[in-house]
């Protein structure tokens, strides 16, 4: 499939809108929960079986990126949606034929194996082309279409759970909320395929070939060997980490921070802060990656980090005597987090160009595989570590507070670290006018 070539006069702000009917797609993902309750009730599974599809389908996001990202620029952003599409809404028919028979494996790997590979190249499908269309604020492109992954879920959790509401929580009516979910997201997806378009290549005024790239070009092979890349993988792996820990842990850390407190926060308060994290993940993909423009990458990531990390140490000196001031904290931890994911193509852009930058942020998000393994274990060990010792409210989170200041250390250290790449990893210009243009 030939990468479809923009039109003369065609406007570039077509491009985010194909861009969010991918990414508000498979942010489906982030609303997995909705379905454990009902998966575990009439399949008879634990807590960490009906967790299975999703961690599968995380695993396989940042895998699919890491080694599909060079097809996805060799093939454009048509292909590479089209694969989305298939994949995602294919991984929800098998799951939905899983539920039907109560075969739970096959639901596992619907949903988990081929459902994960339509994230992973999905989420990386629109990166390069939305930077190539906005040089002047890819920042902000590509916050507008990560955006649209954090907020997917915002839209996938009360549908699901209309659906389930609907159709019954027995196996017949989750194997027909898999199905509509498969098919509608079809249709959705295909929007943005019907939509993409590659900016028209530029060509030299003297003889009509096409003309090199502008500034430092890097292949993705070479990214990889520079010191570069690894500074910025710790620097994603350490906010996303810090994030990722309040994220996955928001309902019951709220309800366990203020338990021994005269005010308990209730179920549905718990629910609300959850909601709140939600969009503070959202808001924080479009406006911190905004300001990247204006300010510079490596200046937001110091307030990431920076100010991440006096959040954190906010929390944990004020402990549980007030409220507003741990959910604040928590909101602009979450906004961070947010922020970092859809500003990282920006610095990929800017230290490694936009000749394999695709390929490039799909071997970054590895480090977002790591952290989605790491931050969670580090809470939940700890806490349930500490409830053994006896403790309980705050306390049982004071040491994993202390841990995430520490990784957000490391990665503000690691970001005061990353300096230009070295000229001996630049592709000469005439190999990138032939390969990006060809």
């Amino acid at each position: 499939m030939s990468p479809p070539v923009a039109p003369p006069g065609w406007s570039r702000w077509l491009v985010p809108p194909a861009a969010l009917s991918v990414h508000l797609s498979i942010g489906q993902a982030y609303a997995w929960s909705v379905f454990k309750p009902s998966l575990e009730s009439a399949l008879d599974l634990s807590g960490t079986q009906s967790a299975l599809p999703f961690q599968l389908g995380i695993v396989m996001l940042g895998l699919s990126a890491a080694f599909g990202g060079t097809l996805v620029e060799r093939n454009g952003p048509r292909w590479a949606m089209t694969v989305a599409l298939i994949c995602f809404s294919s991984g929800f028919l098998l799951a939905a034929l899983g539920a039907a028979t109560e075969q739970y494996w096959l639901i596992v790997f619907g949903y988990g194996f081929v459902g994960g590979i339509g994230l992973g190249i999905g989420y990386i499908s629109p990166v390069s082309t939305l930077i190539k269309w906005f040089p002047d604020r890819p920042g902000m492109a590509t916050g507008i279409a990560i955006m649209g992954f954090g907020g997917g879920a915002l839209i996938a959790s009360p549908w699901s759970a209309q659906m389930l509401e609907s159709f019954g929580s027995d196996s017949s009516g989750i194997a027909l909320a898999f199905l509509v979910h498969g098919l509608t997201y079809a249709v959705f997806m295909s929007l943005g395929v019907l939509l993409v378009r590659v900016p028209r290549p530029a060509k030299t005024a003297a003889d009509g070939t096409p003309a090199p790239l502008e500034g430092v070009q890097v292949s993705a092979n070479s990214a990889v060997r520079t010191p570069q890349f690894w500074l910025l993988w710790i620097v994603l792996c350490m906010n996303v980490t810090a994030g990722i820990g309040i994220l996955e842990k928001a309902a019951p850390m709220i309800t366990d921070f203020f338990a021994d407190t005269s005010t308990p926060v209730s179920v549905s308060a718990a629910a609300g802060f959850v909601a709140l994290l939600s969009a503070a993940n959202m808001a924080g993909r479009i406006g911190w990656s905004s300001t990247s423009d204006l300010i510079g990458r490596k200046n937001i990531y110091r307030v990431y980090l920076g100010v991440g990390a006096l959040m954190y140490a906010l929390i944990a000196w004020v402990g549980d005597s007030s409220k507003p001031v741990f959910i604040i904290a928590a909101l602009v931890i979450l906004s961070f987090y947010g922020g970092g994911f859809a500003t990282v193509p920006a610095y990929l852009k800017d230290l490694f160009g936009t000749y394999q930058v695709g390929a490039i942020h799909g071997r970054l998000l590895t480090a977002w595989s790591t952290a989605g393994v790491l931050g969670p274990l580090i809470v939940n060990w700890i806490a349930d570590r500490q409830e053994e010792a006896g403790k309980s409210g705050a306390s049982l989170y004071g040491l994993s507070l202390v841990i995430m200041i520490g990784l957000l250390a490391v990665g503000f250290v690691a970001n005061e670290l990353v300096r230009p790449v070295d000229a001996r990893h630049h592709v000469p210009a005439q190999k990138e006018a032939a390969d990006v243009h060809e």
